[in-house]
């Protein structure tokens, strides 16, 4: 009979215990619902007040005061904003409204005996006779064959205007 008594009295011990654990689980899960029916009318009120976030909520967030910049010089050169590179060119046009490299380019096809390459233009340039260096001036002698200040043959030689 002994043993039956603490049996019960070990038993009533561990289900109090228990029982406290759970009540403290419960007072945490109420908490909890508490906060979300408290969210939920929130959102309600806030969905109603912006048709479900298609409207705007009316709600203006003050933006931050920008920082003065420092005053910046612009040099507007060619090839800066969309300008060209290489303007086309006009009647009475010069090459002083072609930038330095262009000029130098200009000044050398110019001083040949007769029609030159994108290799020899390179060479007179000071560059490597290398596909890296030369295919560049090829393509500047292109730009300026295709706005008038050159002239292309077929064989791929340039002569001036």
């Amino acid at each position: 009979m002994v043993d039956v008594l603490t049996w019960t009295i070990e038993r009533r011990m561990r289900l109090t215990e228990r029982a406290e654990l759970l009540r403290k689980e419960l007072a945490e899960i109420d908490v909890e619902l508490g906060r979300l029916e408290a969210a939920e009318v929130v959102f309600g009120q806030w969905a109603e007040a912006t048709d479900g976030g298609r409207r705007p909520s009316g709600i203006v967030e003050p933006e931050p005061e920008p920082e003065p910049e420092p005053e910046r010089v612009v040099v507007v050169t060619p090839g800066a904003a969309g300008m060209r590179l290489v303007p086309d060119r006009e009647e009475g046009m010069g090459v002083e409204v072609l930038t330095p490299e262009y000029r130098r380019i200009m000044e050398i096809v110019t001083a040949a005996a007769g029609p030159v390459m994108a290799k020899d233009v390179a060479l007179a340039l000071g560059r490597e006779n290398t596909p890296g260096k030369v295919e560049p001036v090829r393509g500047q002698l292109r730009k300026l064959s295709g706005r008038g200040w050159l002239a292309r043959n077929g064989s791929g030689r340039y002569l001036p205007c």
